[in-house]
């Protein structure tokens, strides 16, 4: 079982591994652990590729692995690849080595967008689809899809850094970072990025943007890393100064351990989160009383401003019709004058002509008389009616007996034609 184990760990199948450090006991494969006489707590083991025939002395250079295993799990038994006449140095290693042809990341990765498409179609095709779901971006613009929403959607940053030169890498992804607990914890609570430490550029540009947002004890932390202790995850919380690293994860653990540190992370950003969601509500609460204020103040400035234009209009009409009615009366005084003055002279009493005398009640009550020539025409008693203000195109001369109107007769007879001879009394009446 252990054999099987290191298999799936390094592809060397059972037949060609070749071990040291096994006990003098230990010469059955089928003995237990328990009884093969390893040491315990902790045991050393070395295994390495036992050279085949087919192989070029190049390549079957002895590629140890130092081993530390503990298994209670009880798996299938591997069948042996020759049972179908088919080489397993060929099925395993020609087929592995083939697989890992195709970069996870191009070399020098420039555009870290194309740089994780390329990342999220290559883990595909060797992994499976069920996988944690890669932001497609840069890390800045993860950063702003993580940290810098409402603090209700803000989520925690997972960043994955791969290595295809770690022993640890194919169990890690395959068996811990595509099980379906961890992909579903992840895409509920972070924002997953990935990038590839394989390729010397790439692993210098990831810890150059690691040092810009994290500092250089981080950069560091990640740049004595050895080559097996990847893939690293690593756990981001974004706070209101700087971005924290919650925790850096080895690739040597398990699916219950990562889940534990997962969980564990999220519980520190939660209390993080409802802190941030308070201090957001808050400021919400007062942002939203100042900007009641402010409408308020603005709709009363508006009901002032247009309550003073209103008040502007209204002094503004009242000074124009004010303007008008002086205009109107100056016309009218200036009529008035040269009506006046247009006037004949009034004849004497002891004159010698026909004299008529014509006594003139107002609308108001009260009288004015004046006398003319009995051969003046009419329209000389409405200048003279006009004179005093009373117009003959706003008021009527009416006689008494008979009642008649005089404005309606023709102003070019003479008083004694029109019958106000000698005297009469005739009053004003405004026409309507």
């Amino acid at each position: 079982q252990v054999k099987r184990n290191v298999y799936d760990l390094t592809s060397i199948p059972v037949r060609h591994q070749l071990w040291e450090g096994w006990p003098p006991s230990a010469t059955d494969d089928s003995m237990t652990l328990a009884v093969s006489g390893l040491t315990f707590p902790c045991h050393r083991l070395t295994v390495g590729r036992r050279s085949s025939p087919v192989q070029t002395r190049e390549q079957s250079e002895e590629q140890c692995t130092d081993v530390h295993m503990v298994s209670d799990s009880d798996g299938d038994d591997f069948e042996d690849a020759t049972e179908f006449g088919v080489d397993d140095g060929e099925m395993f290693g020609v087929a592995s080595s083939a697989l890992r042809k195709s970069p996870m990341m191009p070399e020098n990765a420039e555009n870290e967008g194309d740089a994780l498409l390329q990342f999220t179609a290559e883990f595909s095709s060797r992994y499976g689809d069920c996988h944690p779901v890669y932001f497609i971006g840069s890390l800045e613009a993860a950063f702003q899809e993580a940290f810098y929403g409402k603090a209700r959607d803000r989520k925690l940053l997972a960043i994955y850094l791969h290595h295809d030169e770690s022993v640890l890498t194919n169990v890690f992804c395959s068996q811990m970072l595509c099980a379906e607990s961890i992909v579903s914890y992840l895409s509920q609570n972070f924002i997953t990025w990935a990038w590839d430490m394989t390729k010397e550029a790439n692993r210098a540009r990831f810890l150059t943007m690691c040092t810009r947002h994290f500092g250089s004890v981080v950069a560091q932390t990640i740049r004595t890393q050895k080559t097996d202790q990847f893939p690293l995850f690593l756990i981001i919380m974004g706070k209101r100064s700087s971005n924290e690293v919650l925790n850096v994860i080895q690739g040597n653990t398990t699916v219950d351990e990562l889940m534990m540190r997962l969980m564990a992370a999220m519980e520190i950003f939660s209390a993080q989160q409802q802190e941030d969601i308070k201090d957001e509500d808050e400021r919400e609460a007062r942002e939203n009383v100042k900007r009641e204020q402010d409408e308020a103040y603005r709709i009363s400035l508006e009901a002032d401003r247009a309550k003073r234009e209103a008040q502007e209009r209204e002094m503004a009409e009242q000074f124009r019709l004010e303007q008008i009615r002086k205009e109107q009366e100056e016309e009218r005084e200036a009529i008035r004058l040269s009506l006046e003055q247009s006037l004949p002279p009034e004849p004497k009493e002891e004159s010698t002509e026909s004299v008529s005398k014509l006594r003139i009640r107002t609308p108001s009550g009260e009288f004015f008389e004046r006398r003319f020539l009995a051969s003046s025409k009419l329209q000389v008693v409405f200048d003279f009616v006009a004179s005093k203000g009373y117009p003959w195109e706003e008021y009527k001369l009416l006689g008494t007996f008979p009642r008649r109107d005089v404005t309606q007769l023709d102003p070019n007879k003479t008083l004694l034609e029109v019958k106000l001879y000698p005297q009469e009394t005739l009053f004003l009446e405004a026409k309507e």
